[in-house]
């Protein structure tokens, strides 16, 4: 079975400085597709790349953590036990939030070909549940499933939503991996991670960026890391290893086509 390999960037349209890093990353490197935040305050900038380069891949990066609503123009929870305490009182409506990012990344004339969350928001049951009703509603055939190989503990976890994926008639990719790498990537440990590929489709996430201003005062602990991160994704000892390990670089538009 053949290796292929979908290089995903998160946070497109979070500032331009990450917008840039993350096309950069597609025209000169291996990055092959990217997920978009509604509300990110860079938005407007990702369109207009995505409209100038249509061989990226575009999907959602469906925000619950950080930012504004695109519901009620109030404040998201600013992490993960502040979301925790919002679900627990009913005060955030999952789907009509979520719902409200999709339409406004498809009325902007992007048709997303898969969806994540911001800070894994949906390994959360009740956010997974509504992942899964939007990407049926709104016919997006891929939803991420953050669990890396490997990692021993998330295992059951990854069986579980696998079977409920499947049972909505949606798909992941056969393998997913990069959280572990996520403030550690660089030309070196992409080459390692590159080595352990298992058969079948991976995704592989990743955190590319340019570091200006828009990001050095973004609430991101990511800011060096991303200048790494791309010093590494357009390396060309990187592409070469590809080659050399016959790992296919591909994007979910193509995965759609080949089932």
């Amino acid at each position: 079975m053949t290796r292929q390999l979908i290089v995903n960037a998160d946070d497109f349209g979070f500032t331009r400085d990450v917008n840039a890093g993350i096309v950069y990353c597609h025209t000169n490197g291996i990055l092959s597709a990217t997920t978009l935040m509604a509300n990110g305050d860079a938005f407007e900038d990702a369109v207009r790349l995505a409209r100038e380069t249509p061989t990226l891949d575009v999907g959602c990066h469906l925000v619950l953590i950080q930012g504004s609503s695109l519901v009620t123009g109030s404040a998201l929870p600013e992490n993960w036990s502040a979301l925790l305490r919002a679900l627990a009182a009913g005060k955030l409506d999952v789907e009509a939030e979520l719902r409200a990012q999709i339409q406004r990344i498809i009325a902007a004339g992007i048709r997303p070909t898969h969806l994540d969350t911001h800070k894994h928001s949906h390994v959360l049951p009740a956010v997974f549940r509504a992942v899964l009703r939007l990407a049926g509603e709104f016919r997006v055939p891929f939803v991420r499933l953050p669990f890396d190989t490997g990692w021993l503990p998330v295992r059951p976890l990854n069986v579980l939503y696998r079977r409920k994926l499947r049972q909505s008639g949606l798909r992941a990719t056969d393998h997913f991996t990069g959280f572990l790498l996520t403030d550690t990537l660089t030309s070196e440990t992409l080459s390692e991670a590159l080595g352990r590929l298992p058969s079948g489709s991976v995704e592989f996430m990743c955190h590319p960026g340019y570091l200006g201003e828009e990001l050095r005062r973004a609430p991101s602990r990511l800011k060096e890391a991303r200048v790494r991160q791309l010093e590494a994704l357009t390396s060309p000892a990187i592409r070469t290893l590809l080659a050399d390990l016959r790992i296919k670089l591909t994007n979910y538009r193509e995965l759609r086509r080949a089932s």
